[in-house]
């Protein structure tokens, strides 16, 4: 099937023999959805292309919603995915996010520990659950800046949930700028939410990798030197 939608330019953040970062643009799928709509996945296999890699496979082993920007690991080499993929299920990642919401966030750093599932009237969205339902889900929360009514949020997650921070922040009260699914308010920049910094163990040589962004214009003009 025919790619369709407009190309983007690939910020490449880190590469190797087997492994690849790259900062998501919003608006871009990760993985095809079967409507032949360009996808991060095939601006990944183009960059390779270029760089004398055509039999490359690049798989993502994380993915971020349409709406979300910020850092995308993909895996080159299926004798290493492994590796990668138990590190992710083990939270042996540290992924950090920088988030815009409505409202003035309490000072200090919050744990959110609310289980997570499904909403049943509607099937686009998650929910808080009930203590004892759903899937466990923490988010660690830290105020970084407050102007204009909104708040800058640095955001930590102890697990993987689906919309995992989006409900979480809404659920107290501070939905994030964008996120009208779950009753934020509307911003030409869309969902101020980002994959920021990420750390992880490189499969071979056992490093400890620490990956930033740059940071992205579209959240607004705080101040990058809050990001310690």
């Amino acid at each position: 099937m025919e790619k369709t939608g407009v190309t983007e330019a690939l910020d490449v953040i880190y590469e190797d023999e087997v492994l690849l970062v790259v900062d998501k643009p919003a608006g871009i799928l990760v993985h095809g959805d079967g409507t032949g709509t360009q996808t991060l996945t095939d601006l990944v296999a183009d960059h390779l292309a270029a760089m004398g890699r055509p039999d490359a496979r690049p798989q993502a082993v994380q993915r971020l919603d349409v709406g979300t920007s910020g850092l995308v690991l993909f895996s080159l080499d299926k004798a290493t995915q492994p590796a990668l993929d138990a590190q992710v299920a083990g939270h042996a990642m540290a992924k950090r996010y920088l988030v815009v919401v409505q409202g003035r966030f309490p000072s200090g750093e919050k744990v959110i520990e609310q289980p997570l599932g499904r909403d049943r009237h509607d099937a686009r969205r998650m929910r808080v659950c009930a203590p004892g339902r759903g899937k466990p889900a923490l988010t660690r929360v830290r105020r970084l800046a407050c102007a204009g009514g909104r708040s800058l949020l640095a955001v930590e997650l102890g697990s993987g949930r689906k919309h995992q921070i989006r409900v979480h922040l809404a659920h107290l009260g501070f939905p994030i700028v964008g996120d009208t699914l779950y009753n934020g308010a509307r911003s030409a920049s869309g969902l101020l939410l980002h994959a920021f910094e990420e750390e992880l163990e490189h499969p071979l040589t056992h490093e400890r990798l620490r990956l930033r962004t740059a940071w992205p214009a579209r959240l607004g003009a705080w101040d990058p030197a809050l990001w310690g």
